[in-house]
């Protein structure tokens, strides 16, 4: 059997946790001792919330959760544990439940104890009155101021979790004004009547707080985040088209140094091909000229020759006569 007790500081809790113990042969969890615990067997997450506590901060959820997660898995703790202060908020209470989702588990029942604060309050200033009276010492806290502040803190970060335990249907409520001896009674009828159905429900997921159910601060809180979330989304885009302005901006750049390198050496190579050209119709122009004089000095040649010819014939003849 898991449990939950949940209600405003005075409200009887401590005392019908005992009680639950001693009848179930549970354990009670609670989260101070189980960091003392933890502290003291230098355990890893043990090591770590001491060093956060010897600085004076706040152990952050996650430490708290470790070092659930490793009591929770202890033989004592396997027959069922009642949580004590925990959890004191939303946030807590799904990391809780997605660690039990993770181990398989669930919780049976978490059980409200409604006061009324005003009478509270009154029963804080009677007993204080009255061991005052019997000269005992009264705790430096034990005092309607202390507990006005305690109520108050409830109020803000722990009364919420009434709402999404009962949007899950895991919350039952106990009037805790009754006799102890009552509200016993009204909570073993109540883990009777839930005991049944708790069993024929199959393993939870981590679960999602319904729409509908939210409160106005959880409410605020998702339209910051989608507020955020869409700003971020924007400013992504800004940035991509920015970058891609220059990416184009370089493109472009790098276009036309090419397109002007290319024609560069185009010119160059034109103004070659122009000297190549030039360069060979000069030589054309000399070959010709070359052949010209050349055929020039073979006809000049030619007509010497042939000139020759009949004047040593003409010799030939006279010396034959």
């Amino acid at each position: 059997m898991r449990l939950i007790l949940l209600g405003p500081p005075g409200a009887g809790k401590g005392t019908q946790a005992q009680r639950l113990v001693a009848r179930h042969d549970i354990v009670q969890l609670s989260t101070g001792d189980m960091l003392r615990a933890a502290v003291a067997a230098g355990t890893p997450v043990g090591l770590r919330a001491k060093d956060i506590m010897a600085r004076g901060e706040l152990v952050p959820d996650e430490v708290v959760i470790a070092i659930i997660a490793d009591r929770i898995g202890e033989p004592d703790a396997r027959k069922g544990f009642i949580l004590d202060g925990f959890p004191r908020t939303v946030p807590q209470a799904r990391a809780l439940d997605a660690l039990l989702a993770e181990r398989g588990l669930r919780l049976d029942a978490v059980i409200e104890l409604r006061v009324n604060e005003g009478i509270l309050l009154q029963r804080v200033e009677t007993r204080i009155a009255e061991m005052q009276a019997r000269g005992e010492p009264v705790r430096a806290d034990d005092n309607a101021e202390s507990l006005a502040k305690r109520l108050d803190a409830y109020r803000a970060q722990t009364a919420p979790l009434v709402d999404y335990y009962g949007s899950q249907n895991s919350l039952v409520t106990v009037d805790g004004m009754r006799s102890i001896d009552e509200v016993t009674a009204q909570i073993d009828q109540v883990l009777a009547a839930t005991r049944e159905l708790a069993a024929e429900k199959p393993a939870p997921q981590a679960p999602r707080t319904p729409r509908r159910n939210r409160t106005k601060s959880a409410k605020k809180t998702e339209k910051s985040a989608k507020k955020a979330a869409k700003s971020a989304k924007k400013s992504a885009r800004k940035a991509s088209r920015k970058t891609a302005g220059k990416a184009a901006g370089t493109s472009r750049a790098a276009a036309k140094a090419s397109v002007a390198k290319k024609a560069k050496t185009g010119t160059k190579t034109g103004a070659k091909a122009r000297t190549g050209a030039k360069t060979a119709r000069k030589g054309k122009t000399t070959a010709r000229k070359g052949v010209s004089k050349a055929a020039r000095k073979g006809v000049k040649k030619t007509v010497r020759g042939a000139a020759k010819k009949p004047a040593g014939r003409a010799r030939r003849l006279t010396k034959r006569r």
